[in-house]
């Protein structure tokens, strides 16, 4: 392979944390490795049975599996003076080095499963209310993660890559 191709390759982020919630206002739980079921969801997860808070069976946005960068956890931590422990957030897969807001309409692995970025995850009154932390979000509003369908299912873990296809 020569340099070009090399540097030109895109860099794969990591899977640092993932967190499912067996019911709808759950506590979310840690888990190493789940199961990622195409047009489903993570298995053992809220949404995966359809009992999410936001699993309207007329809602169009498909619930599969969120995602949030850790650099934008440290920087709401700086910016709003608001830290948020590991899963607290509500999204399942917390992950470090890749821009989530750039696979908006991308396709994109995660460990085996491919998945395709559907919409920010913009925070709603509800993540405000259950964490009961003031400015949550407002500090979330534009960077509160990544909405995503999982087109192809494979099993996801702590450790694992995450690159844009």
């Amino acid at each position: 392979m020569d340099d070009d191709a090399e540097t030109t390759a895109p860099r794969p982020g990591t899977v640092l944390a993932v967190h499912v919630a067996p019911e709808s206002a759950a506590p979310v739980e840690p888990v190493e490795r789940v199961e990622a079921v195409a047009d489903r969801g993570l298995r053992g997860d809220r949404y995966f049975d359809g009992a999410g808070t936001f699993s309207d069976a007329a809602s169009e946005t498909p619930n599969d599996v969120t995602l949030i960068e850790r650099e934008t956890l440290a920087a709401v931590e700086r910016d709003y003076d608001v830290t948020l422990s590991p899963g607290e957030h509500r999204r399942n897969v917390t992950v470090g080095g890749v821009a989530l807001d750039h696979l908006v309409g991308e396709r994109f692995r995660v460990g085996e499963a491919v998945c395709e970025g559907v919409e920010l995850c913009e925070p709603c009154s509800y993540l405000e209310r259950s964490l009961e932390k003031r400015g949550i979000r407002e500090a979330l509003v534009h960077r509160g993660g990544l909405r995503a369908r999982i087109v192809e299912s494979g099993e996801l873990a702590v450790g694992d890559a995450v690159t844009p296809l």
